[in-house]
């Protein structure tokens, strides 16, 4: 199936004189996950990860993924002739020294430009010049192959009420418009569905578990237009929108209202598409758009609706955990069956909308890939036996979950145990930290990968990551890595209001995986003549399973944060349950 869908589109690439085409794992947002109409690499590669690049040349093709999605894409991309490159690893060329080494001077590389954020498309072009290599940016080949391509999606909106986002619409514009102002441009144009989501509090769900409506946006210091189509609005976004007068536009008028304007306009080139910026006749200017770090910084409003969305989590989770924990090898039970059980849990919370994610749920080696996904073909039967690793999360109205835990089913292995026990250490030293103002992710991530790399260990992954506020669960700009890589924003410095997650593990090919994750808030501590320090307050309130440590590995500092922390749980969980739920947690929360 796959090898017949790459012919047709070598077919198509020769009918349109390309030597190479890109597809990129995005849409015209550049947005993380897509809906089924924009799984374009999905669909040609069989390759279901959320990040990869695929490349296709007339004699061979390749698709690069991060350390993520290494074992997982091996096994999807076997018998298709597509090569698996390993991003990050020795020996492993960049996506444009592949195409400039298997092309000739004057060949021809080919994408749809509206799926091509332009900081990427320029990169590719100053390459591609170099080694005199045309680009053709007006391409949707895969669109010629694809035949029963799924509709755009088009849900109806609801309005974000401002008892949720802390903030109206009137005072998120006119920030803008004075950014703008600061900056001397005269207007920005958006395509960020979250920035957009933001800005004018609109949500739908064009996207799964992403609640968003697909729309693009130009705002200028005496003007703004949202495209999106218009019947689709509910009544109270409507009137919000003649309230500030917010024009709406079809979704498609953007690439023509953009070559209309004039002077100068803040682009956002590593969210903007090429096909808009290409065709520029304004003078565009390469600038993060505000947006980014002002929806990072939850307000007060935010925090307080993001806290009780974390309870009421936390109350199905630990009610899920108790269910597994009392009936693994006394009940039939699947990776599928108990990820539909989490999900009807959350669904019985007040205001659920969503899970805020596809649903991880991995038994035993299925865990040791980070991002494995549980299908018919790969279900296995749950026994008590060994460890379940579930990466979940929830989106309700009050803001967006994201917990990952790692549950033992019975007899786990002395290596298993010290590994839960070891990312168990980098969790709490990170959680703990305290820290001046100024530092980033990549000054404290050695807190949570210290204990793994004292033992030549590692995770191939971030730490953890930026969580929305009823958007999306990965969120520019913070987050936790231990070097910088270009192509991602979360390197800013971590301020009050930032929403992060906690997530170190240990992935074994073939034997396990274990990952401990909560949410944290960064929050100011004291202030002296040193500075201002940080330090950071919990989000999640979940027990982690005493089964799984070594109580001899950790410090005493560790068991005191730990003990602390279960206290903690209870006295929060606790007065949501059952009585024999609320007798079960006194003994998952006891002090080690």
């Amino acid at each position: 199936m796959i090898t017949e869908r790459i012919s047709k589109l070598r077919e198509k690439m020769k009918e349109n004189n390309v030597q190479a085409y890109i597809v990129p794992t995005s849409d015209f947002h550049e947005t993380e996950y897509v809906c089924e109409y924009f799984a374009c690499r999905k669909y040609m590669s069989g390759f279901t990860g959320s990040a990869g690049v695929l490349v296709v040349l007339l004699d061979k093709a390749a698709l690069w993924t991060d350390g993520r999605y290494f074992i997982q894409a091996a096994n999807q991309l076997e018998g298709t002739g597509i090569d698996l490159m390993k991003m990050g690893q020795p020996g492993v060329p960049e996506i444009d020294a592949y195409i400039v080494e298997n092309l000739k001077e004057n060949d021809t590389v080919g994408f749809d430009g509206r799926v091509m954020n332009t900081k990427d498309a320029l990169a590719y072009k100053s390459v591609f010049d170099l080694a005199h290599l045309n680009m053709n940016v007006n391409l949707d080949l895969v669109n010629d192959v694809w035949q029963d391509r799924p509709e755009l999606p088009s849900t109806p909106t609801f309005h974000y009420a401002e008892k949720f986002s802390g903030e109206s619409m009137e005072s998120k514009l006119a920030r803008l418009r004075a950014f703008l102002k600061e900056n001397h441009v005269d207007s920005i144009v958006l395509t960020s569905v979250d920035q957009i989501a933001w800005l004018y509090n609109l949500r739908a769900h064009d996207i799964p578990n992403f609640p968003v409506a697909l729309a693009y946006s130009i705002v200028s210091l005496d003007s703004a237009a949202i495209y999106m189509d218009a019947s689709r609005l509910d009544e109270l976004s409507q009137k919000e929108f003649n309230k500030n007068n917010v024009k709406v536009c079809g979704y498609n008028d953007i690439y023509e209202d953009t070559k209309a304007l004039e002077n100068s306009v803040l682009i956002d080139h590593s969210s903007v598409n090429y096909a808009i910026v290409s065709n520029l006749k304004a003078k565009p200017v390469f600038k993060e758009s505000p947006i980014v770090l002002w929806k990072a910084l939850k307000n007060e409003t935010e925090l307080k609706c993001t806290k009780w969305a974390h309870i009421k989590d936390g109350v199905a989770v630990t009610k899920f955990m108790y269910w597994l924990k009392n009936n693994a090898g006394k009940v039939d039970m699947s990776e599928m069956s108990v990820q539909s059980k989490l999900q009807v849990l959350r669904s019985e919370q007040e205001n659920y909308l969503e899970d805020s994610f596809d649903t991880i749920c991995a038994y035993k080696d299925h865990a040791a890939m980070m991002h494995y996904s549980s299908k018919p073909e790969t279900n296995v039967a749950i026994k008590n036996e060994g460890m379940l690793l579930i990466d979940s999360g929830g989106q309700y109205l009050e803001g967006t979950t994201d917990i990952t835990r790692t549950f033992v089913l019975g007899p786990i292995s002395e290596e298993e145990k010290y590994w839960f026990t070891k990312a168990l250490r980098g969790h709490i030293r990170l959680s703990d930290a305290h820290f001046l103002f100024g530092c980033s992710g990549i000054n404290l991530d050695i807190l949570a990968r210290g204990p793994l790399w004292d033992k030549d260990m590692d995770y191939q992954c971030g730490t953890g990551h930026g969580v929305g506020h009823l958007l999306n669960v990965h969120e520019s700009p913070n987050g936790f890595r231990w070097r910088v890589l270009p192509h991602r924003n979360e390197m800013c410095v971590l301020d009050e209001g930032m929403i992060t997650s906690n997530e170190p593990g240990v992935y074994c090919e073939g034997k396990f995986g274990i990952r401990h994750e909560n949410e944290m808030v960064v929050v100011k501590g004291n202030t002296n003549n040193y500075g201002q320090f940080m330090h950071f307050e919990p989000l999640t309130f979940v027990p982690f399973d005493l089964d799984g440590i070594d109580v001899s590995l950790l410090t005493n500092e560790e068991k005191a944060w730990l003990n602390n922390y279960h206290k903690e749980v209870f006295e929060k969980i606790s007065p949501y349950l059952t009585s024999d739920e609320v007798d079960w947690l006194k003994s998952a929360c006891r002090s080690i």
